[in-house]
């Protein structure tokens, strides 16, 4: 991979724009680390909680920003950009990488009179609010179109996203042309450690790992569940994953555990080694009805060879091929959903090709080295596109 170096013999400054350090430890740490390792300077922008010092030994440059998701606050949203604001001319990067809408929208309107030569817009899904049909979702989805019609149609701006839909919704809704949208499907997988191995004995394991939130299916796997007790069907359903209490869709602490109790489904709350959570499981299944990227858990599972369940949603269906590496199923429909489990439980044989599929396409299309490799080569692209960078490739 090139190295990049301006002629003056000063690194380019790539900034990360997130709102979450954990998310971006899970979601964008390789590309850092290959930007660093190829000589950038590398400042992340972010709220800092467990993992500000695991990105301080990366020797990233760490600012705090203390700001929330979902807060829809104009008071508090006006506080958040004059930050940015404050931190983009402080540092003045060489190219901004904005992780998730907020921080794309926020960013760019910052980035508008700050002047960074480079913006990459980075949508990883377009979640709920493009989703779901309530009212303000709605207004949301009116406001977020507007700002996408003005803050990435930039000259200097390049919007990455990780699906077809999602790269079609940009060219027909919004009005992007197709040099300005990068299509880099989901965010990799490193396929040493999530290795393919085989399935569990005994009574078959069906796993949904996600953060728990009711658009992405939680209560509908629930829902299939039950129908599979009525109908006397030996297997085991499990949740792993934890409430996401900064969000309004997450599920109580208290519902999962009540249906724990219950003995519907099993919750065993967070895991650290997610390898090894698949290497337990026979069946993965993401039953979301939110607008996904590419999800990293199906990514993960393919990756161990375990057959996939899923709902044929953008970002869901760009993983799983029916039939061939896993089954598509209607959104929202908890029978349908229950049906497919029955089928696979029942069909050991089946799973074991679907695994196979799984895995090798995600050696072909979705495997971490493919995502920093095409990431990188953009940045590539946008800092020698741009007059005057002074920036030369080695």
């Amino acid at each position: 991979m090139q190295r990049c170096i301006k002629m003056t013999g000063k690194a380019p400054t790539i900034l990360y724009l997130v709102t979450e350090d954990w998310y971006f430890v899970l979601h964008r740490l390789p590309i850092a680390r290959q930007a660093y390792n190829n000589g950038c300077r590398i400042i992340v922008v972010t709220r800092i909680g467990e993992y500000g010092e695991l990105l301080e030994k990366e020797n990233f440059e760490v600012e705090n920003l203390d700001w929330e998701r979902k807060s829809v606050n104009p008071v508090q949203a006006l506080l958040d950009l004059r930050k940015i604001k404050d931190i983009y001319d402080r540092y003045r990067p060489d190219i901004v990488h904005h992780i998730a809408i907020k921080p794309s929208i926020f960013g760019s309107i910052v980035a508008l009179r700050s002047g960074p030569q480079c913006i990459v817009n980075n949508l990883a899904g377009l979640g709920s609010v493009f989703s779901d049909k309530g009212l303000r979702n709605r207004i949301l989805r009116f406001i977020l179109m507007a700002s996408f019609r003005i803050l990435f149609k930039q000259s200097n701006t390049v919007t990455i996203v990780e699906n077809r839909d999602d790269r079609d919704f940009l060219l027909k809704r919004i009005g992007l042309t197709a040099d300005s949208v990068a299509l880099i499907r989901g965010i990799g997988v490193n396929t040493a450690i999530f290795d393919c191995s085989p399935e569990p004995e005994g009574k078959p394991v069906v796993t949904m790992v996600s953060r728990l939130l009711w658009s992405k299916g939680v209560g509908i796997l629930v829902e299939a569940a039950r129908i599979l007790v009525s109908r006397g069907a030996s297997v085991t359903i499990r949740l792993v994953g934890t409430p996401d209490i900064s969000n309004r869709d997450t599920v109580s602490e208290e519902q999962l555990q009540r249906w724990n109790d219950e003995g519907v489904v099993e919750w065993v709350g967070h895991k650290d080694d997610i390898a090894q959570t698949w290497r337990n499981t026979n069946i993965a299944v993401l039953p979301s009805y939110y607008r996904e990227g590419v999800p990293r858990t199906l990514l993960e599972a393919a990756s161990c060879c375990r057959a996939l369940i899923t709902t044929d949603m953008p970002g869901c269906r760009e993983i799983v091929q029916h039939g061939v590496n896993g089954l598509l199923v209607p959104p929202q429909d908890p029978h349908a959903l229950a049906d497919a489990i029955e089928k696979l439980i029942g069909e050991p044989q089946l799973r074991s090709r679907m695994g196979l599929a799984g895995r090798s396409l995600v050696e072909k299309e979705f495997s971490e080295d493919y995502v920093v490799r095409e990431t990188y080569a953009l940045y590539e692209r946008l800092l020698t596109i741009q007059k005057g960078s002074g920036y030369v490739w080695h």
